[in-house]
């Protein structure tokens, strides 16, 4: 395993990169991405402008061909990005998950193998954990690999697998005969269905949402899957560490939830802003009224403390070492101001922001799935606090 800390990159590069997405996303994103969103319909234009400027490699290893970025920059070009569309940021969340997974977990063939194509977008991976009646409770889950001569044999049901139809890679969480959970890496025909040539086959069922549309998330039904046993994460010596790979990785996704819901924020903040100070009653702009100004003034406070605490686990994260506390604060307080800055720009907005013609509406749609997504805020309290205990023991 490699500890999957970057190398050190350049402040004005890293600013440069982060500059370029966020003309991008004024220019292309915002214009756009209530149209991609009502329509639930996927914005493939955005995401080959995403390709060409590499972000599907932006935190990958530069020798794997990806760009090396420190996850703070990640972390920066996520809040860009989702201020515009935050469907977006989900595109490259569970695909960095995956390549994270393999960077850190892969053997070096495994890394060879997979994280070239991912580095480009030539291939987009998914990661696929929860099932029906276990999400943030592991030990229940009925997906199982048995092995059978130099594969194993896949079966079950998975749900809320993000980018499940147009991904080629799956990250795959299953239980191996220790009973434990093993990871394996699974390349697929992207498509609702795919029956692979070694037999078996899996098939699709698009989730409808209230909002995080214009991505498809599936449910994916494994029947008789063969998979190589050399696609297991870390070969056979990652029998039964899938779980422990999956957690480390999903320190990341936390940290691209608390980015997201950032990026939310500061776009609902901005629209409220822009709208107080054009909107007038009893003569004068809404803002001058001081109720207005003062739910404005809390709400950038909030902002700016959502931000710094998903920076800090960021930078927590470019250490390499273990950060889910961090990041499960980070993801626990951004996704909950995000909730209560979506709801409080709706107010602001008045009627007019429950209507499609303003993007206030999509923005309150959105934020409950980063309350949700990556473990529920009730499950970063209980990691939090296992982590405080620890931290804090009294002997």
């Amino acid at each position: 395993m490699t500890n999957g800390a970057p190398p050190a990159v350049d402040p004005d590069v890293a600013d440069q990169i982060v500059e370029t997405v966020a003309r991008w996303v004024d220019e292309q994103v915002i214009p756009n991405a209530s149209r991609y969103e009502l329509a639930d319909e996927f914005p493939h234009d955005m995401v080959e402008q995403m390709k060409a400027f590499g972000l599907f490699g932006c935190v990958i290893p530069v020798e794997y061909g990806g760009l090396g970025l420190d996850h703070l920059t990640y972390a920066r070009l996520i809040e860009e990005i989702s201020r515009g569309f935050m469907s977006l940021g989900g595109v490259l969340n569970s695909h960095l998950i995956v390549s994270t997974m393999i960077v850190r977990f892969g053997t070096e063939a495994q890394r060879e193998q997979w994280l070239p194509d991912l580095a480009t977008g030539a291939k987009r991976a998914c990661f696929s954990l929860s099932e029906h009646d276990a999400g943030s409770d592991t030990r229940s889950l009925r997906c199982r690999a048995t092995p059978d001569g130099d594969d194993y044999v896949i079966n079950g049901t998975k749900m809320w697998v993000t980018n499940g139809e147009r991904a080629a890679i799956v990250g795959l969480m299953a239980k191996t005969p220790d009973d434990k959970i093993s990871c394996f890496i699974v390349d697929k025909e992207p498509g609702p269905s795919w029956s692979p040539t070694a037999g078996g086959s899996v098939t699709t069922a698009k989730i409808e949402k209230l909002g995080y549309r214009g991505l498809e998330t599936v449910e994916m039904h494994w029947d008789n899957v063969r998979v190589p046993a050399a696609n297991m994460l870390g070969d056979q010596a990652g029998m039964g560490r899938g779980l422990n790979a999956a957690l480390s990785a999903l320190e990341l996704g936390r940290i691209n939830i608390a980015a997201r819901a950032v990026g939310v924020a500061r776009a609902a903040f901005e629209a409220a802003m822009d709208y107080a100070q054009r909107r007038e009653t009893f003569g004068r702009p809404i803002y001058d009224h001081q109720v207005i100004a003062f739910k404005l003034a809390d709400m950038a406070t909030k902002l700016e403390a959502a931000r710094l605490m998903c920076h800090s686990a960021a930078r927590k994260f470019d250490q390499g070492i273990r950060a889910d506390m961090e990041a499960g604060m980070a993801k626990l307080f951004c996704s909950e101001v995000a909730a209560e800055i979506a709801l409080e720009s709706m107010r602001i907005h008045g009627g007019n922001g429950y209507t499609s013609e303003y993007p206030v509406e999509r923005y309150y749609r959105d934020v409950p799935l980063m309350i949700i997504g990556e473990g529920t805020s009730e499950i970063q309290k209980l990691v939090i606090a296992r982590q405080l205990r620890d931290k804090y023991r009294i002997d």
